[in-house]
């Protein structure tokens, strides 16, 4: 079936003007904006140094099937999340050499392992996660690129983009030949701010808080406001803004396990920060994340979670015969298993050996969020030689990853102003929610809304967005 959009041809050059004028104006009335980082203040005080969030003018094309296929796979990735948390021994046991030559795996897995120790319950579970793909052009298959359990970011910005590009496309559709009813709907920040909403509410405090953990400074605090406006307009729930040092000096847990900050009881924390290094330069970072994790407040994502989408454990699950340690259902774990591309670890001699002779076909993944740390080319190939001479433990810090090869389209690509055409490759990125509550937990409407196994409820809700 033919793409949501399809923009083959280039634009004239003066509509093209036209509509990098108008998207930005849009982004300007809208909202569809970060901080510039040249700009002092802009990463920490709000309306300081705006400028647009980096955008496609146009959508890129996409096939309707595989399209499909992504949204139907994500209430199955939820479910698979929260049921590989709660199996301790694997998380500890598939991370195990990582732990010995990284430090930050071996910090969260230290969190990890006292939680295990006290037999730690968490009768309410959120999670929400952005799942990521690629559609390989000479297999035609859709290959997960990888499961994203903590900071999910641009869930709000990614809606506006949505937006824009229908206004862009009413105004000009007839010169550009598109139908901006062929664009997909995007609701990830009303159903995220909905599901946050629904664990505050199942905490059953009404003068506790959502907290938002964050950076010292972070550029893209827009995005994360939106959801925080949305949860004070439409569901009445306030929010307050912590990094992990100011958690660690406010903090502390009462003997019944309610966690304080600043004085203000804390039903919810969300953190959209916590997962890189860099997010933890002292023990004082540390400390509260372990605090955090010590208390009853509902934890998005749990030391658990977290763990779950590291890369290791995407590699592990990509095992034959482990999906099924998990999952009863055939059908959603062949579902799965279709969009597994292929992953190893540096265990796997043969597999080291391929992408030394060929690099090009494979990407070297170290266990790391937030973009920007995969190794590539023939860098893949120096660095494994380098691994293999020093008989390096550091190997474990790293997996294998089939490289995915997109059909690149025509793009229009703008920053700073500028708009930039060249064909590029793009994500599709699916956001889900997963709220998981036991039954003495749960309100009458989640009992209404059960129709799962008997002692568990669930509430999913199916988000999908292209993202930028």
């Amino acid at each position: 079936m033919p793409g949501p959009l399809s923009v083959s041809r280039n634009v004239p050059a003066d509509l093209l003007e036209k509509l990098v004028y108008d998207a930005l104006v849009w982004c300007s009335l809208h909202g569809l904006v970060v901080g510039d980082k040249g700009v002092q203040r802009s990463g920490t005080d709000p309306g300081i140094g705006l400028v647009h969030a980096p955008f496609t003018l146009l959508p890129m094309p996409f096939p309707k099937g595989h399209w499909r296929q992504a949204c139907e796979l994500a209430p199955i990735f939820n479910e698979l999340v929260d049921r590989v948390s709660l199996d301790g021994n694997f998380l500890q046991d598939s991370l195990s050499r990582t732990k010995e030559v990284d430090a930050f795996t071996s910090g969260l897995l230290d969190i990890h392992s006292k939680m295990l120790e006290i037999n730690k319950r968490e009768d309410i579970r959120l999670g929400l996660h952005r799942s990521d793909y690629m559609l390989d052009a000479e297999a035609n298959l859709l290959f997960q690129i990888e499961l994203n359990t903590i900071s999910s970011s641009f869930p709000g910005l990614s809606c506006l983009v949505t937006e824009l590009h229908r206004n862009l496309i009413n105004h000009y559709g007839k010169d550009l030949e598109l139908d901006s009813r062929r664009v997909p709907g995007n609701t990830a920040i009303s159903r995220y701010a909905e599901a946050l909403a629904k664990a505050w509410n199942e905490y059953n405090n009404s003068s506790a808080v959502v907290m938002v953990v964050v950076q010292t400074e972070e550029h893209n605090m827009y995005d994360q406001h939106w959801l925080c406006t949305l949860l004070r307009e439409i569901h009445g729930v306030v929010s307050v803004r912590k990094t992990l040092a100011e958690i660690d000096a406010e903090g502390r847990v009462l003997p019944d396990g309610t966690l304080l900050v600043g004085g203000q009881t804390v039903a919810v924390v969300y953190f959209r920060a916590g997962y890189s290094p860099n997010d933890y330069p002292s023990e004082s970072e540390w400390r509260a994340r372990l605090l955090m994790e010590q208390s009853s407040a509902i934890k998005c994502p749990s030391i658990s979670y977290h763990l779950v989408g590291t890369k290791k454990i995407q590699q592990e699950l990509a095992k034959p015969n482990v999906l099924e340690r998990f999952l009863e259902n055939e059908d959603d774990i062949a579902k799965l298993r279709k969009c597994f591309a292929g992953l190893w670890s540096l265990e796997n001699a043969e597999a080291v050996k391929s992408a030394i002779e060929r690099p090009e076909f494979f990407v070297l993944k170290p266990q790391r969020e937030g973009g920007g740390n995969n190794i590539y080319g023939d860098n893949i190939r120096e660095t494994l030689i380098r691994l293999q001479q020093e008989g390096s433990e550091q190997a474990a810090a790293y997996i294998l990853m089939q490289r995915i090869f997109p059909k690149a389209s025509l793009a229009y690509l703008v920053r700073k102003g500028i708009c930039h055409q060249d064909h590029a490759i793009s994500e599709l990125g699916i956001y889900g929610a997963y709220l998981r509550l036991l039954p003495v937990e749960c309100s009458r409407q989640f009992v209404r809304m059960s129709k799962k196994r008997r002692g568990i409820l669930y509430h999913l809700c199916i988000i999908h967005s292209i993202s930028f």
